[in-house]
């Protein structure tokens, strides 16, 4: 199985908070891979950088390669060219529709736990999506 992480999953996972156990799961399946966009990393090194600084972030990054998650830095055009197409079907984040994107190309399920993006998305049926909580 392979899934794509968004950074609500990941930031789920680093915080230990509900639904971090499912990626614990994910992570810990040795018959999986975990990938997650490297527009998702940034959202986390982001996140991480505003509450505790530059070694926050860093380290939270350093967590989830030690536990795993594999970067993928697709943006060729047709790869961007299906993020816009995404993006201009409703209202997704840019990063969101790059974790759709990627996740549609490699044809895995998409571990998330933000409803608030991607409830309409799921419902479309364009790719599995598996809510962490």
């Amino acid at each position: 199985m392979i899934y794509v992480l968004d950074a609500s999953a990941m930031i789920a996972y680093l915080r230990d908070e509900p639904g971090a156990d499912v990626i614990e799961r994910a992570l810990l399946d040795t018959s999986s891979q975990c990938l997650a966009h490297a527009i998702n990393l940034c959202e986390v090194f982001y996140d991480f950088h505003r509450a505790g600084g530059e070694s926050a972030a860093t380290s939270a990054i350093s967590d989830l390669v030690a536990a795993g998650v594999m970067e993928r830095t697709d943006f060729d055009c047709t790869f961007w060219q299906e993020a816009g197409r995404l993006k201009a079907r409703g209202k997704v984040s840019i990063a969101d529709c790059c974790c759709l994107a990627l996740t549609m190309r490699v044809g895995a399920t998409l571990l998330t736990s933000d409803h608030h993006e991607f409830d309409a998305i799921a419902a479309l049926g364009l790719c599995p999506i598996t809510f962490i909580r």
